[in-house]
């Protein structure tokens, strides 16, 4: 069900000696991520920017060429990243250290995506890392075809007297880029991406055509400064993408790093979900699991 139907959030506080973690109950998004130096490290959804702060993303990572897709012969609208961003989760069990929320098809999904699903969402803390689990179980009698992934932002600095420009990405290794259109859309290029020694430097420019799609080896990233203190590292062994986006031509202090399953729709090519490239096509009756870690210094 939509939050614009259901009223006040649910607000759920996961907590030990190393971080203070809350979670909206609106699309199980994060709202906060504070070590106990008191430092919040998540993005505060500052709507000047960018009003969001962690979108969870299901069914489509994204958006779709004239933001619908076909499937089973039918045309459906869907908007970007899907629609759990924008639904009401139940939550499940919750205890200091974990906490799972789950949502199922309902009127309002069926409409943007014709499949019976049980989609779980777990967050499980330990010391100084966040694991966020998906879980995605056919309810339907046909193939599921599906994508999922994150879309955390990080305070960019995450220290007094420190600048966005004093920060970069460490990628361990090289890299290649995925191609975007002015649209937003996938192109089907790939590229070697220019690092530093492994590393991305950043500055505001880099999104002035939005996000920057990599594909590395290690699926691990940490977003750290040589003149500060804190870090915040990024593992996805099992989501092969990774989007780096703050809001374009701004100068936005955050940057996303949003462990991705599959790429964005093709631009000029009106998606049909059972052939498009990289998801899951799930059989009926049975269950796909993906996640990634967030650590803090």
């Amino acid at each position: 069900m939509f939050r614009e139907k259901e009223g006040k959030a649910v607000l759920i506080t996961l907590q030990n000696d190393q971080l203070t973690v809350t979670i909206d109950s609106l699309g199980a998004q994060m709202q906060t991520l504070v070590a106990a130096d008191t430092t919040d490290y998540l993005w505060g959804g500052d709507k000047a920017y960018w009003a969001s702060r962690a979108t969870m993303i299901f069914p489509f990572v994204g958006r779709l060429h004239e933001g619908r897709y076909t499937l089973d012969g039918a045309s459906y609208p869907l908007g970007s990243h899907g629609f759990l961003r924008h639904s009401e989760t139940r939550v499940v069990r919750h205890s200091p250290a974990e906490a799972l929320f789950e949502l199922t098809d309902s009127p309002e999904t069926l409409r943007q995506y014709p499949r019976r699903f049980l989609l779980e969402i777990h967050y499980q803390l330990s010391g100084a890392a966040l694991t966020t689990t998906m879980t995605v179980h056919n309810w339907d009698d046909r193939v599921m075809p599906f994508a999922l992934g994150g879309h955390p932002g990080f305070r960019v600095p995450l220290e007094n007297g420190l600048a966005f420009e004093d920060y970069a990405l460490d990628f361990s290794g090289p890299a290649q880029c995925h191609l975007m259109s002015d649209r937003a859309l996938a192109t089907g290029e790939v590229v070697d991406y220019p690092l530093q020694d492994g590393l991305l430097p950043l500055h505001h420019g880099l999104f002035d055509r939005d996000a920057i799609i990599l594909t590395t080896a290690s699926r691990r990233v940490r977003l750290f400064s040589n003149k500060g203190q804190r870090s915040v590292t990024l593992s996805h062994p099992g989501l092969p993408y990774l989007g780096i986006w703050h809001t374009p031509n701004s100068d936005a202090p955050f940057v996303c790093l949003e462990p991705w399953l599959a790429m964005p729709g093709r631009d000029g090519v009106v998606e049909d979900l059972m052939t498009a490239p990289g998801l899951v096509r799930l059989a009926p009756g049975a269950s796909y699991e993906n996640g990634w870690t967030i650590a803090v210094s």
